[in-house]
Parts: structure tokens; sequence; C-alpha cells
């Protein structure tokens, strides 16, 4: 929301941060821009509990990937990018 901080991280986390740090934002603006939260403290509250929201409920027993550890989710997301890629690489040497 209009902030800068300075935030330290491990070597190599800093692309997983600044999506960290974008997706936050990103709630933290909706909920101020719909008028229904006032106060930065209060929108950053909200949006902190909206994403642990999210997350546990997808962390839940009867959640999808109740069965696998967050490293094991960042790594199967990771495969399935690097399949998404190779499937549209000669997609895009057809335009």
């Amino acid at each position: 929301m209009g902030q800068a901080y300075r935030l330290a991280c491990k070597e190599g986390e800093e692309k997983t941060l600044q999506e960290a740090v974008n997706y936050l934002d990103g709630k933290m603006c909706a909920l101020r821009d719909s008028g229904k939260v006032k106060g930065n403290d209060r929108i950053a509250v909200m949006a902190a509990l909206g994403v642990a929201a999210e997350f546990l409920s997808v962390k839940s027993p009867q959640g999808p990937l109740s069965d696998m550890s967050i490293l094991e989710v960042k790594h199967k997301l990771g495969a399935m990018h690097s399949v998404l890629d190779e499937a549209l690489t000669p997609q895009e040497n057809l335009f």
C-alpha cells in the first residue's frame, strides 16, 4: 500500500519473498479499496487473517494437499510449471 520495507531472506529466496509481498499487498489494497476496513494496522491484520485462512483451508485434513508438506507442494508446483513450459514453448514458435 505504498510503504517500503527493508526485508532479509536467505540467498535464492528473493523471488519467493517478492511474490509473497505482491500477494499480501494485493490483499491489503483490495481491503482498503473496499472501504470496509479503515486504518493500515487493521487492514494488515485482516489481510493476514485472510491469507492464514486460505492456507489453513488448503492444509486442512480434508484439503487437497493434506498429505503434503509445504516444501512438497512447492516442488510439485515447480514440476507443473516445467511441464507447462515444455508444452507451451512449441506453441510460441507458431506465432
